[in-house]
């Protein structure tokens, strides 16, 4: 069994079923999932039905049996390797692949590629499933393109995992967001929770409700209308990067989800302009710090020749 126990995060005076605040907040488990599940609910102590009422501040105490889920097969996918030893791999990922399987992604992941190459997920190591997501232990969005580790068996998974959960590893984005950002440094500190009026957004906020994010960022060249940044997240929050600039008034540009169309050139190069730049942490067996970098795609390259050719 798998628990879970958190006060309810929703703003005052708007009570929402249980069920749907398990599914739609916390990404435990799909209300179609509850009938297939031993799901044990609490509220404030008490066991309650998925269809009670709850509001903000209520402690809400969870006890499932997690979905089990069929490990992916593995499929032949090109990947541009950086390294590659007997414990983990180390990819650029191109923009316009997705990490793991998941909802209307059952294909043509990096999870399908990595497992082709390493000829399955081992299983004699006595860890538990790794469900859809072997290998995986941190994530770039689908359009973002860059460096990513991925661990080949249990063990080293867990030993990189670790790293990032403790916040022991070092990444820095490059970016191209719209507008002349000044200050040329700062630091941004807020809280992202989900977009109330859109499932598949963040936002942020700051009265201490959802999960905390922190983000360093360095203008390094300002164009007429654009800004190419350095950024170094502290923390790992889903979106969090593109939130981030989005709330200093600098989306990135080309971010289908974040920045509205306009201000710039027809023969700009579409998607995302953002990119994992570098990665430094631990490998399984090793005592220094490695540091990863990929090169910056073709695409992004011809964006900023643009910027600096169109004034823009």
């Amino acid at each position: 069994m798998t628990s879970y126990r958190g006060r309810v995060e929703l703003p005052e005076g708007e009570p929402m079923r249980v069920d749907r605040y398990i599914a739609g907040r916390c990404g435990l488990l799909s209300r179609s999932q509850f009938k297939q599940q031993s799901l044990f609910i609490k509220v404030n102590g008490r066991e309650v039905k998925p269809s009670r009422r709850v509001c903000r501040g209520d402690l809400l105490e969870l006890s499932y049996a997690p979905p089990q889920a069929m490990l992916p097969g593995g499929e032949d996918i090109p990947l541009t390797v950086l390294y590659e030893d007997s414990q983990v791999l180390v990819a650029d990922k191109p923009a316009g692949m997705v990490v793991h399987p998941g909802a209307g992604n059952f294909s043509g992941t990096l999870v399908h590629a990595l497992l082709f190459r390493i000829g399955g997920w081992p299983e004699s190591e006595g860890a538990s499933a790794p469900g859809l997501r072997p290998g995986i232990v941190h994530r770039l969005d689908k359009d973002t393109s860059g460096v990513i580790i991925t661990a080949k068996n249990p063990r080293a998974q867990e030993f990189l995992a670790a790293q990032f959960r403790e916040r022991r590893v070092k990444k820095e984005y490059l970016a191209v967001v719209k507008g002349r950002l000044y200050p040329l440094t700062g630091r941004i500190s807020s809280y992202l929770i989900r977009d109330s009026g859109n499932r598949k957004k963040f936002t942020w906020n700051g009265e201490g409700r959802g999960r905390l994010a922190v983000t360093s960022y360095r203008v390094l060249k300002v164009f007429e209308n654009h800004s190419l940044v350095l950024l170094r997240p502290r923390t790992g929050r889903t979106h969090q990067l593109r939130v981030h600039m989005l709330s200093l008034g600098h989306p990135i540009a080309g971010d289908p989800l974040y920045s509205r169309p306009g201000g710039e050139a027809k023969s700009l190069p579409q998607g995302l302009m953002l990119h994992a730049r570098r990665l430094s942490l631990l490998l399984p067996g090793e005592t220094g710090e490695r540091t990863f970098q990929a090169p910056l795609p073709e695409r992004f390259k011809q964006y900023l020749s643009e910027l600096r050719s169109a004034g823009l």
